[in-house]
């Protein structure tokens, strides 16, 4: 897996191997990954998420299954990366959690093929895709609820595509140690080569850009103070801390 950090004033891509960092960079240079501040792995142009994309997420919601993917964006603003601070808009009431597994983006495309969508994607991260939900409630659309800065954590590192089969891995998320969703991403409604062709016959997908495959049941609320992890078996854990 490799993740993009800062040490000093410089700022590159790493191998992470354990506990050790290989940048081939700065000529194949080791760090201690204790040394290094971990940024969020990707500098993405736009973040588009996909609503409503887990069979069992609609089944708890009494929903039916959408017939083709629901599509909103955040903007890059909102990003934030492993252990950093979710901030509680003070206009907001309710602030929740959504565990999701993301696409990183790896080369620039438009109009690609189901059959070709993995030829185009980097690589997997997690993500969350964390929403005022009474502003959602209350615009009746939800740009404003879900672009807060700091709203788009990912991380911590990005499994290349070739080492995580997305079909088949468990997706959790817990708040304070307590786990609150628990599914696989098998349960996904559309799927990961889905996604790709869909989206890119609408935009064109730049290198780093993130696609928010959709949250499992068991969304729920966070306060300041919380402490939320999304794991993905394969990938590792995103930890933030609300404030």
């Amino acid at each position: 897996m490799f993740g993009r950090f800062r040490y000093k004033d410089e700022v590159f891509y790493g191998e992470v191997n354990g506990n050790t960092v290989t940048s081939q960079e700065r000529g194949f240079t080791e760090y201690e990954l204790s040394d290094l501040e971990i940024l969020p792995p990707s500098d993405p142009s736009k973040i588009i998420c996909v609503g409503l994309n887990y069979h069992d997420h609609a089944a708890e919601l009494g929903l039916s299954v959408p017939e083709e993917p629901l599509l909103f964006i955040k903007p890059p603003s909102a990003v934030i990366g492993h252990h950093g601070k979710v901030i509680y808009p003070k206009i907001s009431e309710r602030v929740d959690y959504e565990a999701e597994l993301a696409i990183v983006i790896g080369k620039k495309c438009k109009n690609i093929t189901y059959d070709r969508a993995y030829d185009v994607i980097a690589g997997f991260t997690c993500f969350n895709d964390v929403t005022a939900r009474d502003l959602q409630q209350k615009d009746g659309q939800w740009t404003r609820a879900k672009s807060f800065d700091t709203f788009a954590p990912m991380g911590p590192f990005i499994v290349p595509v070739e080492d995580l089969d997305p079909d088949d891995a468990l997706i959790r998320c817990r708040v304070n140690g307590e786990v609150v969703q628990d599914s696989n991403i098998s349960n996904m409604i559309f799927d990961v080569p889905y996604l790709v062709e869909f989206i890119s016959s609408i935009m064109t997908l730049e290198v780093g850009d993130i696609i928010a495959t959709g949250t499992p049941p068991g969304v729920g609320e966070l306060h300041a103070g919380d402490t939320v992890e999304i794991e993905i078996e394969g990938i590792g854990t995103l930890t933030n801390e609300v404030v």
